[in-house]
């Protein structure tokens, strides 16, 4: 009997790469040779192509949004950063029983399952962000349905709809679902039904709403014509068979020795660019499904910590009613092991 803890590991989307991130990459690999032969195949494949290496990136003295938020940047960097930590994860100790992501997490699920080889993941990731710098259209704003302890406020949820329902109502404007993302939404709209948005939503806990900076539209049909465009350069025969089970952002499992490959294809290059990507659905799958010991969130960055939590405290899941109540087991013994954490990664990464 293995006495291994079993972890559903997710991988983080396009916003997890900022000015706090700046260097995670080299220390990731301070010392690991298969990783830093990893990230220099990488920064091969880009000279290349006449882009920044991403180690001269992570490596600049200061922080560029113009740089490094941008798609073409900021998603090979984001990939390569997860990778990294997928590949640190102590598995003498942690035994991977499934893998999910969000939104952009969604490609590099499929290359830590081994869908896509490394370098065939560094072209999809690269490829995307590329297409989705060059022809991205639309934006995307955040809105919380959550009060302050993380508990579902029907009261925002009902709010949100109802302006939602008024602005489309408006022949120039178009919003859609982009992402559920626990305890916020993620509403994705043309430039009129952005500003319609901005003016039309009630301030909320100071911050919101707010507008996701250097994103486009994703996972709505305004870029139903990446679509296209994605297919037309990313070839079916990038696709191998996965290693462990695979969760979709509609919640599907993908199992091992079961994949369609033109399944698989098309919802990759159509359906997940074009519809709601519904990350809480993934982490409800995960829990409920494969009941793991832990849950393991590759970095850069944090920021997907609290969807998790929110979706946690929904489903009542270990117990939990509250922000409060969910800080207090991390204190305790941590459920979620966030690997952009120092303290929490240590819990991750063999010594």
């Amino acid at each position: 009997m293995s006495n291994k803890q079993s972890v559903v590991v997710i991988c983080p989307g396009r916003g997890t790469y900022n000015a706090s991130e700046l260097g995670y990459l080299e220390r990731a690999c301070a010392g690991k040779e298969e990783l830093q032969t990893f990230v220099a195949q990488i920064d091969t494949a880009r000279v290349t192509g006449k882009q920044i290496p991403i180690s001269e990136l992570d490596g600049a003295e200061r922080y560029s949004a113009r740089l490094h938020a941008n798609a073409e940047n900021a998603s090979t960097l984001i990939y390569a950063c997860a990778l990294a930590d997928f590949k640190l994860i102590d598995t003498s100790k942690y035994e991977i029983v499934a893998v999910t992501g969000n939104s952009m997490g969604w490609y590099l699920a499929l290359a830590c399952t081994g869908i896509l080889a490394d370098n065939a993941g560094f072209e999809v990731v690269n490829s995307m962000g590329t297409l989705m710098h060059k022809h991205g259209t639309g934006g995307q704003i955040i809105y919380p349905l959550v009060n302050e302890q993380w508990q579902i406020d029907t009261r925002l949820a009902q709010t949100l709809q109802s302006v939602v329902a008024k602005v489309n109502n408006r022949t120039d404007c178009a919003v859609y679902t982009s992402i559920r993302l626990g305890g916020m939404q993620v509403l994705a709209g043309n430039e009129a039904g952005l500003s319609a948005l901005l003016e039309a939503l009630p301030t909320e806990q100071g911050r919101y709403p707010f507008r996701l900076q250097q994103h486009a539209g994703f996972h709505s049909p305004l870029l139903k014509h990446i679509t296209e465009l994605a297919q037309r350069i990313l070839p079916k025969d990038m696709f191998t068979k996965s290693q462990l089970p695979l969760i979709d952002g509609r919640g599907h499992i993908w199992q091992p020795g079961a994949l369609e490959d033109d399944a698989l294809y098309s919802y990759t290059f159509d359906h997940q660019i074009t519809q709601t990507y519904d990350f809480s659905r993934c982490i409800e799958v995960a829990i409920k499904e494969f009941a793991p010991d832990k849950l393991i969130i590759l970095g850069p960055g944090t920021t997907l910590g609290a969807p998790v939590a929110q979706t946690l405290i929904q489903h009542h899941w270990l117990g939990l009613q509250s922000k409060d109540a969910f800080i207090e087991l991390q204190q305790a013994e941590p459920f979620v092991l966030s690997m952009g954490i120092d303290t929490q990664r240590a819990h991750v990464v063999q010594p």
